[in-house]
């Protein structure tokens, strides 16, 4: 389960941060997580409530907003969510395509007092 090693990281960058601005407690933590980053919803909730028990983050809320697949074509450079598990474009039918997003993993923002 590489969540829970994702997971840690983040909080690592969240209680460094927090900590670096005097912040005691953190109340919440949203991440953007891309639908093709391979992070399930419900293993990242898990491995946040288990990683954050005794530390400033514990009992935060954990808000995940997944962010869809978007694909790029390079033939008419339109740009699609793709259907199904093809990456064919849906305007030209061409297979050059390019990730415009959806496989990205950050910390948007977190909030604390």
């Amino acid at each position: 389960m590489h969540e829970l090693s994702l997971i840690q990281n983040l909080l690592n960058i969240v209680m460094q941060s927090a900590s670096d601005n005097c912040i005691k407690k953190v109340s919440s933590v949203a991440l953007v997580v891309g639908e093709n980053y391979g992070a399930l919803p419900d293993a990242l909730d898990f491995a946040f409530h288990v990683l954050t028990q005794d530390t400033m983050c514990a009992g935060a809320a954990l808000v995940v907003q997944k962010k869809p697949l978007v694909l790029r074509c390079r033939e008419c450079l339109a740009e699609f969510s793709p259907r199904g598990a093809t990456c064919r474009c849906t305007y030209c039918q061409a297979f050059r395509t390019e990730v415009v997003s959806g496989r990205e993993l950050y910390i948007d923002y977190y909030e604390g007092e």
